[in-house]
């Protein structure tokens, strides 16, 4: 009896032993300098091309500060969909991380990749309701948090403190 006991611990071990192998072989290995440097260097690249849009805008155009940051905002958000239409995008979120996911461009390509995935079950079931299904949390909770500090500003210049 006790024989078979320990036949069957030898057996649990040797299970979770090659399943601690199995784990380490199949877990990617990364560098997190690397990747550091790969959200630095696309989060750069996108930052760098709406400066350049502000700078055509205001310096060329003669538009405003305010109005050319919404056409950079537009243009920025416009030239995420149609890279995340055509499969480009991902390929920068794969490479660049959180340098891709964390502006606007990414925002914009959460809700476009939604409507992409979704667009085969219709305009409204599929589109319609699924649009916001990665975004609408962040909307949601950007919504509450900027209510939440709102009252908070509101209570200290009632109080006095701000």
């Amino acid at each position: 009896m006790e024989q078979a006991k320990q036949e069957e611990q030898m057996t649990q071990q040797e299970r979770e032993q090659a399943y601690r192998q199995r784990v380490e072989q199949t877990t990617p290995k990364y560098s997190m300098s690397a990747r550091m440097i790969k959200a630095f260097l696309v989060g750069g690249l996108i930052c760098l091309i709406g400066q350049g849009i502000l700078n055509y805008a205001t310096n060329r155009m003669g538009i405003d500060m305010e109005t050319a940051g919404s056409w950079c905002s537009m243009l920025l958000v416009l030239l995420s969909v149609l890279l995340t239409g055509f499969g480009v995008y991902h390929k920068c979120v794969e490479w660049g991380g959180a340098g891709a996911l964390v502006p606007i461009t990414g925002f914009a390509n959460s809700v476009a990749s939604a409507a992409i995935e979704y667009q085969k079950e219709g305009q409204v079931f599929g589109i319609g309701c699924k649009i916001f299904t990665i975004a609408g949390p962040v909307i949601l909770y950007g919504i509450f948090t900027s209510w939440v500090l709102g009252v908070v500003y509101w209570a200290g210049r009632m109080m006095g403190i701000l």
